[in-house]
């Protein structure tokens, strides 16, 4: 039997994540994290205030830190243990910032403003580890994950055939880090839901 637990008044979620018995959530404009039981969804009161924060747009937790997507800034990274925090990676690259993911490697970043983008950095020292490139077709992109697999499946609009939202499997990537010049072919192309439904194939996604 499931069970159901509500908390309400929290305003405008942006995004949230666990860590150990917390729960941690960020809302649009605003420099509080919130902080929640994981098993009673009730108010810690242990809320961290980031100082600077203007507009949080995603949260992930990894090796007892938080990482929040200051969407058109940057991101910070807070630890879970003295609530300290500083201005993580703040540099070109990485100033449309929408969404994250964590992955084997690392922090997995999205872009939504401009050209949409999808890379790696490490969480260690910040480099790029890997440039994704995405279909020609896809003009905007809300989030990425990484599979257990290597692969990435991603969130998005654009398709070969429609303007419309769709979900893609990317099954090629360039590895930043390595050096890698050839490609990295686990699966002959990358499908998404609409192409399968009309059973056709995405263009395949090339790389820079």
């Amino acid at each position: 039997m499931c069970r159901y637990i509500v908390q309400t008044d929290v305003g405008w979620v942006t995004g949230m994540t666990e860590l150990g018995d917390v729960v941690y959530v960020v809302r649009r404009d605003s420099p509080i994290i919130k902080t929640f039981s994981v098993d009673t969804l009730s108010p810690l009161g242990k809320d961290i205030h980031v100082e600077g924060m203007t507009y949080p747009s995603d949260i992930v937790a990894c090796d007892r830190h938080l990482y929040v997507a200051d969407m058109g800034r940057g991101i910070w990274r807070v630890s879970a243990d003295d609530h300290s925090y500083v201005k993580w990676l703040w540099r070109w690259d990485i100033l449309n910032v929408y969404t994250l993911s964590v992955t084997s490697r690392g922090l997995l970043v999205t872009s939504l403003r401009g050209p949409p983008t999808l890379r790696e950095y490490s969480t260690t020292d910040r480099q790029l580890l890997r440039d994704v490139k995405l279909p020609r077709y896809v003009t905007k992109l809300y989030h990425g994950i990484e599979t257990s697999r290597g692969t990435f499946i991603i969130s998005h609009v654009g398709t070969s055939q429609l303007p419309r939202t769709a979900v893609c499997q990317l099954f090629i990537c360039h590895h930043i880090s390595d050096r890698v010049l050839s490609r990295r072919l686990l699966g002959e192309y990358p499908q998404c839901v609409h192409c399968i439904q009309s059973a056709q194939k995405c263009t395949e996604a090339t790389l820079s």
